[in-house]
């Protein structure tokens, strides 16, 4: 049930019946045609900008199609009355058994509510975290990472067929460093005096790495020169790191379908495919570049490099995939991994980045447009730095971890729920502050405690139902029954969950039901209190089973909607406040 796309099919129907009836011209598109929420809830219950959009080119007045469009819509039962507004905007007041059925709808899908098929089934790729396997997770890697699994989520509720993918970079410089800390741990266990240059990694999550590398070879590497044990450590390190960074998304119920490895892309063939690939489409050449931005000519020392025409795909400038020296540019892998992706036939890919990797996504998505023919979209979504914030101070750093806030410090300090809602409050791409005093504060400046308290009060009110016997069932609702203008707000909320998270769908946009929650929230919050002030807005109804049976049916619905959003947000909804 989605009482938007109900009513947008009605319009168009009409609209259809104008065409027929020589009212407007054959040949019109209505694609442009919407039904959505008034600017000012005053003005009625839905909009409709049809007039607007198809008076140019019907060759007609706005208002003129306006009126006899309201006059077409004016015989179907669901319309209560059809106003011609401003320039030819068209309002529409519904009538009052639609509330009830949105209502119906809601209780008798429960958590199906809102499931839409705009996906079609297609195979989307989103990329998350993927942060070098050289620690835990940090903050930072905490926002993308809930952004990448929400947004999963809502792509599999809204219809797409989702993989979650792991991007572990463990074939560059950086492994190696991690695997010369980790022997000064093992040096350590074996009770040597250590320490740590710059450029190592000091932080105490090595300490049991270092022994455990110690409880499976003894002192086979004491003494020992680098080109013996580097290797292997490296790839015992990369395995312990790995493991301790699965149990950090685990705490935020996050878990991946694949995990891809850099370190499988050398040697193997793979990205010398790829390149094969551009060159065969003839963007590959040897070349100079330009002297980069800020440089004069005398700090610009030009060489021949590999370059991808990435300028015929939407960049700025070509780009290096190989060095002068004959070795790969960080680019090259990338280029590869994104190949690989294409080739395993997924129909749209979406990578979430740190804010860092900003200039990075115009070189990506040429890389993949070139190598898809422009065929595979390819969504690359930033994440903005996180400040946190306690007791009016930025919160210090993990000793454990070194030099950063881990996943672990956030959320051993609000929980993995309350981490979540928080890191979704605002948009991907806008810097988000996150005060550990205010995420776990009992007010509505809190949007993680109103949402959980809204739900919490709609199971309150069917324990207390239950207590007298009484079950909410559609069967007692009253088709005809004339909501109060408070109900009437609740129940436009939840017709307008569908429609939200479609939006939020086809965006990539998780935020947007966390927002979605927040108004509903808010509208149930605001129902209640008037039933404090009005017995016959109040739900349980003292010694009447009966009018309790038909109150109780929107606050189960509104319970339904909330749980099901907090859902798609890896949020478990509290049915009590603690």
């Amino acid at each position: 049930m989605n009482l938007y796309a109900d009513i947008r099919a009605l319009v168009l129907d009409r609209l259809a019946a104008l065409q027929a009836s020589g009212t407007l011209p054959d040949g019109l598109s209505f694609s442009a045609v919407a039904v959505e929420p008034p600017r000012d809830p005053a003005h009625g219950d839905m909009a409709t900008n049809a007039a607007m959009v198809l008076a140019k080119p019907a060759g007609a007045k706005p208002r003129d199609i306006a009126d006899a469009l309201a006059q077409a819509l004016s015989d179907d039962p669901r319309i209560a009355s059809a106003e011609v507004a401003g320039p030819g905007f068209l309002n529409l007041r519904l009538a009052p058994s639609v509330w009830q059925q949105v209502v119906r709808g809601v209780l008798e899908l429960g958590q199906e509510y809102g499931r839409s098929g705009i996906g079609a089934g297609q195979r989307v790729n989103v990329e998350f975290v993927s942060a070098n396997p050289t620690g835990p997770l940090h903050v930072g890697h905490t926002r993308g990472a809930v952004f990448g699994d929400a947004l999963a989520s809502l792509l599999d509720f809204a219809g797409w067929d989702v993989t979650r993918e792991y991007y572990i970079n463990d074939g560059g410089a950086q492994v190696d460093v991690l695997a010369r800390s980790v022997y000064l741990r093992y040096l350590e266990a074996h009770g040597q005096s250590v320490a740590f240059e710059d450029g190592t990694y000091p932080g105490d999550y090595l300490v049991p790495v270092g022994q455990a590398l110690k409880d499976k070879v003894g002192d086979a590497y004491l003494d020992q020169p680098e080109a013996v044990w580097l290797a292997p450590v490296r790839e015992f390190a990369t395995d312990a790191m790995m493991a301790l960074i699965r149990e950090d998304l685990a705490q935020l119920g996050i878990h991946m379908d694949r995990f891809f490895s850099e370190k499988s892309l050398y040697g193997t063939g793979l990205i010398e495919a790829a390149l094969k690939a551009l060159d065969d489409k003839g963007l590959i050449y040897e070349g100079v570049l330009e002297p980069p931005k800020g440089k004069t000519p005398e700090d610009w020392e030009p060489r021949e490099q590999t370059l991808f025409r990435a300028t015929e795909h939407g960049d700025d400038v070509d780009r290096p995939v190989k060095k002068s020296d004959g070795s790969w540019t960080y680019f090259a892998p990338d280029i590869a991994y994104h190949y690989d992706k294409i080739t395993r036939g997924y129909d749209q890919l979406i990578d979430v980045f740190g804010a860092d990797h900003g200039g990075y996504v115009k070189r990506m998505k040429a890389a993949v447009s070139a190598l898809s023919d422009g065929q595979v979209p390819l969504d690359v979504k930033l994440t903005q730095l996180v400040k946190l914030t306690k007791d009016g101070q930025p919160f210090k750093m993990s000793k454990r971890a070194g030099t950063f806030v881990t996943l672990s410090d956030v959320v051993e300090q609000v929980g993995p729920g309350v981490t979540r809602f928080v890191m979704l409050t605002r948009k991907n791409d806008a810097p988000l502050d996150f005060d550990f005093d205010k995420v776990l504060e009992q007010s509505r400046d809190n949007p993680v405690f109103y949402v959980q308290y809204a739900h919490a009060r709609a199971a309150s009110v069917l324990r207390k139902a239950a207590d007298m016997g009484v079950v909410p069932s559609s069967a007692a609702l009253e088709p005809d029954a004339v909501m109060d203008p408070a109900e009437q707000v609740v129940a436009a909320r939840l017709a307008d969950w569908p429609r939200q998270l479609e939006i939020a769908a086809r965006g990539n946009e998780p935020h947007r039901i966390a927002f979605y929650l927040y108004d509903l929230a808010g509208a149930f919050h605001s129902l209640w209190h008037r039933g404090n002030e009005e017995a016959s807005l109040r739900f349980v109804v003292d010694g009447d089973p009966q009018a309790t049976a038909r109150k109780t049916l929107l606050p189960a619905a509104v319970g339904i909607v909330i749980s099901t959003g907090l859902g798609i947000l890896g949020v478990e909804p509290l049915e009590e406040m603690r």
